[in-house]
């Protein structure tokens, strides 16, 4: 067993990202930290870093337990890491509003567009209706 893995294969491992290509990704976007600092994805992290984890709402902070080369069973994954009680509460506290917010797909009142609203939009432009308008008279 090594005692330094590459963050971009120990989050793979970990099952946090479903390919090491997403992982490292990831890192490049500027999206995971490894005790409170940016890195690359070729870093290596060892036992006992507190690595950040940047989602869409909220920031998943994990302690390194355990270090893996290979990725295994779910239930092997999870004795990699351990996280941090913030982070759960923030994690609960994250689906809790997310179960309030507004499904995106009731701001849709008439889907896509049909062949004929396409040609009166296209007609509507042709006009020059797209330009800038006032209603003031001239």
């Amino acid at each position: 067993m090594t005692d330094k893995v590459r963050i971009d294969k120990w989050l793979w491992a970990a099952r946090f990202f479903k390919t090491r290509t997403l992982a490292t990704d990831e890192v490049n976007k500027g999206r995971i930290q490894v005790n409170s600092s940016e890195v690359k994805p070729s870093r290596d992290i060892k036992v006992g870093d507190q690595i950040s984890i940047r989602r869409e709402g909220f920031i998943q902070t994990v302690s390194v337990l355990g270090l893996s080369q290979n990725r295994g069973p779910a239930s092997t994954a999870q004795l990699l890491y351990s996280e941090t009680p913030e982070s759960v509460q923030a994690k609960a506290t994250w689906v809790e509003q997310r179960r309030y917010m507004r499904d995106p797909s009731t701001t849709i009142e008439n889907g896509r567009p049909t062949k004929r609203n396409r040609r009166e939009l296209d007609e509507t432009k042709s006009r020059g209706w797209n330009e800038r308008w006032s209603a003031s008279i001239d």
